[in-house]
């Protein structure tokens, strides 16, 4: 391996040189053989060793102190002590110079990508490091995500940018301060070495800076792993490596319920069906811990996402954590207008991991894992659990954070389903801010005449504009392709059916319509419908509340615990692409104290804190800083929904 570029490669490592690695994946599950590192089929085999590429100049971008403290690594107590730790951290979370300890690997897996098998995939751009046991005896797997090309890098070079790097590393730390089940990033580290990049596919490459993320995970073992003994699908003709090699898929199921769920191998040690059945399926209470296996971790996770408005993006089989974690931050985003049909990923054309049916994916995966796990485990046992289960921790654990959400905290009431349903419906047909509405409810419940029309006030300025809404709903289609597709759809539905999809083309017909609309709606119209539709909403939501108050003696107790309650479970502040766009323009501009700041705001998001002092007190204030896209203009809140030029933003 070359020396690394640019800094003191012989030196001690005071900070990061004493990690304690038992790397026990690798020797658990097979190592391919082969150590040629070149994109090719890897049969056989789970990992496949690897080397880092050296960049260029290291330089730490941020790092996560809460993160790194997982490896054991205390808080510097001097400024001479971070920039110690700060300088390790560069050479070593760049893959310049490998720990001690380490042992570099590219995992290998498949996917069902957008419902397609897509046969191998693995890790293109991320490598296994090793295994780090801390203090208190936890093990935590670390990776380097961008460190160059493995056996799985395909026709990429293994290589990530500053921009991808800097929202991986943002959400992943802010997604787990929000209290989601998440892998962590612990460093970002970008160099001077530069990769030629097609941001939109567009015929517009140029040139971005090789950026390296710190990956921190008890596993990143995900539903793909097992796929990789599939046989050639039916629609695709694409298989897995390793088809027919049974014994490897036993070791991967010995390898997993013993390392991450072993009270079902303590409660099952004899009988393998029923251990790999309670794998996919029941909780197993111990005295001191409960074991809730990958059905109901999923399901619990996608209902938080579902809690914040959080979009993945692309939630194919190979993104989905075999522990129940947010895996793989690619073109993710938060909702900001509400938006039951929204799809974040820009590539993502037939809307197939729109916001609203991010449940019922993550069921369609969780059925191919089942798929996955025969023999070890039989269809006719699995798809039942999967049928019986899912659906039903799915909404009950959705509805017990949105009772939270909403201040409920005496009562469980059949009607707080229609009650949400209806809060979200009317979110929809004003163009609610998602993350501030909710905010917001914890003042809504006076009965004051007066102050509810100052609340109505208050939350028409998280409606969308008129301004907003022309941009939500622009046609995208030419109007002589519209047309065009229209008679295609009545003349030849086969070939239609090739290349587009109806629900596509009623889409466009409903944008059509309602952007006609807009340009005759006035501000005042606007303004006087989306108060009628929330007054309506605020009466039923006030009766609600009176019961729960029926069932307590003390009002004043009630309501601060309720308003305590709302504010942990609404947060302030989320990763907006706006502010993360912000961040990374700042970062390429070689500023990157913008990615601290919002790191450090993230690590705090239901607290009412702001780095940059006050909100403007003027609402003339926060419209000249909406309007402008550039660093240098007047800077919004963090807790701002978003400025009309980010709706322009996309992410691929």
């Amino acid at each position: 391996m070359e020396a690394a570029v640019g800094s003191s490669a012989g030196e001690a490592l005071r900070w990061l040189g004493t990690f304690r690695f038992d790397n026990r994946a690798l020797r658990a599950l097979p190592l391919d053989p082969c150590e040629e590192n070149v994109p090719r089929s890897v049969p056989g085999a789970c990992f496949s060793r690897v080397r880092p590429t050296p960049v260029q100049n290291p330089q730490l971008v941020a790092l996560s102190l809460p993160a790194l403290a997982l490896l054991g690594l205390r808080e510097p107590r001097t400024p001479r002590e971070e920039a110690e730790l700060e300088a390790e951290a560069a050479l070593c979370f760049s893959g310049n110079r490998p720990l001690p300890g380490s042992e570099p690997a590219a995992h290998c897996y498949c996917g069902h990508q957008f419902g397609s098998f897509a046969g191998q995939l693995g890790d293109g751009a991320a490598m296994y490091l090793g295994e780090v046991l801390n203090p208190r005896g936890e093990r935590w797997e670390i990776q380097l995500k961008g460190a160059g090309l493995t056996p799985f890098s395909r026709q990429a070079d293994g290589r990530k940018v500053l921009r991808s790097s800097i929202r991986e590393f943002l959400c992943s730390e802010g997604m787990f301060h929000l209290g989601i089940p998440t892998t962590r990033a612990g460093t970002c580290v970008t160099s001077d070495s530069e990769v030629i990049r097609d941001i939109f596919y567009d015929g517009n490459p140029k040139k971005e800076k090789c950026t390296v993320v710190l990956r921190i995970a008890p596993t990143f073992i995900r539903f793909g792993s097992f796929e990789i003994f599939k046989p050639p699908d039916e629609y695709t003709g694409r298989r897995g490596p390793s088809v027919n090699r049974n014994e490897i898929r036993i070791q991967m199921l010995d390898y997993v319920i013993s390392t991450f769920y072993p009270e079902i191998l303590l409660a099952h040690p004899d009988n393998n069906i029923q251990r790999n059945a309670a794998f996919f399926r029941e909780g197993l209470e111990t005295k001191q811990v409960v074991c809730v296996q990958v059905t109901l971790r999923t399901a619990r996770m996608v209902a938080e996402w579902q809690c914040v408005g959080f979009c993945h993006g692309v939630l194919s089989t190979d993104n989905m954590s075999i522990v129940g974690l947010t895996i793989d931050y690619g073109p993710f985003g938060f909702m900001d207008r509400y938006d039951p049909e929204h799809i974040c990923n820009g590539s993502d054309n037939t809307g197939r991991y729109t916001y609203n049916k991010q449940p019922e994916i993550c069921k369609w995966n969780l059925g191919k894992l089942a798929e996955a796990l025969v023999p070890e485990l039989p269809l006719d046992i699995s798809m039942p659990i999967l049928e019986e289960d899912y659906n039903a921790e799915f909404e009950a654990h959705y509805m017990q954070i949105m009772r939270r959400k909403l201040g409920f905290i005496q009562l469980q009431l059949e009607d707080d389903n229609k009650l949400v349903s209806d809060l979200l419906e009317t979110m929809h047909v004003t163009g609610a801010d998602f993350t501030n509405t909710f905010r917001l409810l914890s003042s809504s419940v006076d009965s004051d005449p007066s102050l509810l029309e100052n609340f109505l006030d208050k939350i028409s300025k998280q409606c969308a504009s008129i301004e907003e809404l022309k941009v939500a709903y622009k046609p995208q289609m030419d109007p002589r392709q519209l047309s065009m597709m229209l008679m295609l759809a009545q003349s030849n539905p086969q070939l239609f059916a090739l290349i587009g999809t109806k629900s596509n083309i009623n889409k466009e017909l409903e944008h059509i319509e309602q952007f006609s609309k807009l340009q005759q709606l006035k501000t005042a119209e606007l303004l006087s419908r989306n108060k009628g539709h929330w007054k309506d909403w605020l009466l039923n939501y006030r009766v609600r509340l009176e019961k729960e108050l029926e069932h307590t003696s003390d009002a004043g107790a009630w309501s601060d615990e309720r308003v305590k309650v709302m504010n942990l479970n609404n947060p302030k502040y989320i990763l907006r692409n706006y502010i993360a766009q912000n961040a990374i323009e700042a970062a390429e501009n070689g500023d990157f104290s913008e990615v601290r700041k919002v790191l450090k705001l993230l690590e705090k998001p239901y607290e009412d804190t702001e780095c940059y002092g006050e909100e403007p007190a003027e609402e003339e204030e926060v419209a000249v800083a909406a309007a402008c896209s550039s660093m240098t203009s007047r800077r919004l809140p963090y807790s701002s929904k978003p400025p009309l030029w980010a709706s322009e933003l996309c992410v691929t």
